[in-house]
Formats: structure tokens, C-alpha cells, sequence
């Protein structure tokens, strides 16, 4: 499973397997033990995770989640320190340490919430999603020192 085949649905809590289109939508099955299967339409608002990014103030402008994921993966594995329920300024604090030049005024915390409740679904229900990236990256590393 890669991050373009998990989404988040508006309204809806928690992340979705997405298991195939359909003529009116997509099908999708929730990540969590229980898998239930739900029809999204065309109106209600999916997003992929694979095109969702975080804004900085850097000249690239934002970064994508899945390289986020990636930071919090290789520093804090499933010990984050925080949880949804803390304090704001724990939460920003938080994000500041794994991307330093986030852009605070376009990133609230409700978003920071999302991540860390999405970084926890997906260490619980996929952690072969973040293992994967990693293992990723680090072919592409050995790959560009053999050329």
C-alpha cells in the first residue's frame, strides 16, 4: 500500500483504504480493525494523502505528507510525546521540531491534530506504509552512490 492508495474523507473521521472507483464515486474501506466499507460520491470532498502537503515559508513553498510522516517515522517511531489532545503550544512545538520552517499562520493546529491522529492510524493500521517509504528512500540512496 502506498499514501495515493489512502484517503480522508470530509465528515468523516479516521483514514480509508480506497478499494476501487466507481461510476458515481469511489469505494473505500476504513483502516481500522472494524473495515467498514463506504461509498463516497462525487460532492463529498476526498482527499488522497499522497496529495496533501504542509505549508512553509521555505522557497518550495510546502511539503508533502508522506515526507513528514517519514520525519516523525525516523525520529519518534511510535513514541511521539504528544497526542491530538494536547496543549496547543505542545502541538506547534511539536511540528516546529519536525519541520522547522513550517508556515504558522497557514498551518493550525486543528491540522497538526489531523497529522498526529494520521501518523497513529497508520503506524496501527499500516505500518507498512511508513516502513516502505523509508526502505524507499534509502534504495534511492544506495542507487545514487553506485553511479
Amino acid at each position: 500500500m502506498e499514501y495515493s492508495d489512502i484517503a480522508s474523507v470530509s465528515g468523516k473521521g479516521g483514514l480509508f483504504k480506497i478499494v476501487k472507483p466507481t461510476r458515481t464515486g469511489v469505494i473505500l474501506e476504513s483502516l481500522d480493525d472494524k473495515k467498514q466499507k463506504l461509498v463516497a460520491s462525487a460532492t463529498q470532498r476526498i482527499s488522497v494523502l499522497s496529495d496533501i502537503s504542509i505549508y512553509t515559508t521555505d522557497q518550495e513553498g510546502s511539503i508533502p505528507l508522506g515526507d513528514v510522516f517519514k520525519k516523525i517515522f525516523n525520529e519518534f517511531d511510535d513514541d511521539l510525546g504528544v497526542t491530538s489532545t494536547s496543549e496547543p503550544d505542545e502541538l506547534k512545538a511539536f511540528i516546529k521540531h519536525i519541520i522547522p520552517n513550517y508556515d504558522d499562520q497557514r498551518v493550525y493546529v486543528s491540522d497538526i491534530k489531523k497529522v498526529i491522529n494520521w501518523y497513529n492510524a497508520l503506524r496501527a493500521n499500516a505500518p507498512d506504509v511508513l516502513k516502505e517509504q523509508d526502505k524507499k528512500e534509502k534504495s534511492k540512496k544506495e542507487e545514487s552512490k553506485e553511479d
